[in-house]
């Protein structure tokens, strides 16, 4: 074997990456190579174990928003230069399923940018693999059949065990890069992800009458960004909409707010944003900037700032007034997740 330890540091919201991480320690212990599996929820120092011999690092993660999920990414900012180590990158994406034919996720940013980074700290990258483990973003559609689920994770499990044996004798794997292409026609949805609609998704949920205050939600939320206000869990901008509180919730309490989001993206984009934009020009505040792409750049981060403060008003006020049972049961009546056919993802259970 071309090296001595592998060390694999994951960050997992239902499951997915984690289980990929598994897959490659069996891989890697069944070749006799000292591993371990680190998980970063909730960092505040990074933990490098005692290092021998020749070393590959492996960095798991789910995608967000066409792009690793800030924790990662200041994981991997932060992390030190290592000397004769190797890394690799392994992105988990939202695959699917139609009849007999595999679909693929899209990874985005989510392994080219981490690459830039950990070459500029002078690590080689000897692996970019993607990974389409079933989507289970519950925001935008039902969890998958199990039967679904069990079949994409068969194929994705051959996947990375091929990943991993040949990554351990030293080869080279570079999967990723077969959809660059497309993961750059991304970036502008990847940008805008990461600066806009990451803050207004951490606003889609909300926690129902059905909750009990167990704060198991609170406990488990990979990034901290769940809290209690008025016995009730308040979702933070700090939110990365990994959904594992909603998978996790033993009473399905928590909701996504499909008809109040809706509402609120229309009354921004055609009432509150054009009508605040036409006062500030009205008002000539702006008026000493000239009329250039700097300008109309300019009008489209303050339409988007005017937005997302109308977002965070709004769902405070939303949780607010769920104390009280009529808007309770309006705001669970008007959300899709609540109805038995919009399913919760049940990732499997992969052993150490």
């Amino acid at each position: 074997m071309k090296y001595d330890q592998l060390i694999i540091y994951y960050f997992s919201g239902t499951g997915n990456a984690r289980n990929a991480a598994i897959w490659i320690e069996k891989i890697a212990k069944e070749k006799g190579l000292n591993t371990q599996l680190i998980n970063i929820d909730r960092f505040e120092k990074i933990e490098i174990p005692e290092i021998t011999g020749k070393i590959l690092i492996g960095f798991c993660s789910p995608t967000h928003g066409f792009n690793l999920p800030p924790l990662m990414l200041k994981f991997i900012w932060k992390f030190p230069r290592l000397k004769n180590a190797d890394v690799f990158i392994l992105n988990t994406r939202g695959g699917l399923k139609l009849s007999k034919l595999f679909l693929p996720g899209i990874s985005g940013a989510a392994q080219f940018f981490p690459a830039i980074l950990l070459r500029l700290k002078g690590y080689g990258i000897v692996g970019m693999q993607p990974l389409d483990l079933p989507s289970n973003w519950l925001i935008l559609h039902p969890g998958l059949r199990e039967k679904v689920v069990h079949s994409i994770y068969k194929r994705c499990e051959g996947i990375v065990n091929n990943f991993a044996t040949e990554l351990i004798d030293g080869k080279r794997k570079y999967k990723a890069l077969l959809s660059l292409p497309i993961d750059i026609l991304m970036l502008p949805i990847t940008f805008g992800y990461y600066f806009i609609g990451r803050f207004f998704l951490a606003k889609t949920l909300i926690a129902t009458d059905a909750c009990n205050n167990c704060e198991k939600c609170v406990i488990q939320c990979p990034v901290g960004a769940i809290k209690m206000i008025g016995n009730r869990p308040f979702w933070t901008y700090k939110c990365e909409s990994c959904m594992r509180c909603v998978n996790a919730c033993p009473e399905r309490a928590i909701e996504t707010t499909h008809t109040f989001s809706t509402i609120l993206l229309i009354l921004s984009s055609l009432i509150i944003s054009p009508l605040l934009i036409s006062g500030i020009k009205y008002l000539g505040i702006l008026d000493w900037i000239n009329q250039s792409v700097i300008t109309r750049n300019l009008w489209t981060i303050i339409d988007a700032a005017i937005f997302l403060v109308f977002v965070f008003m709004s769902y405070r006020i939303l949780h607010f007034l769920m104390r009280y049972k009529f808007v309770n049961r309006i705001v669970t009546f008007t959300s899709l997740s609540s109805y038995k056919f919009w399913r919760r993802y049940k990732v499997p259970v992969q052993s150490k």
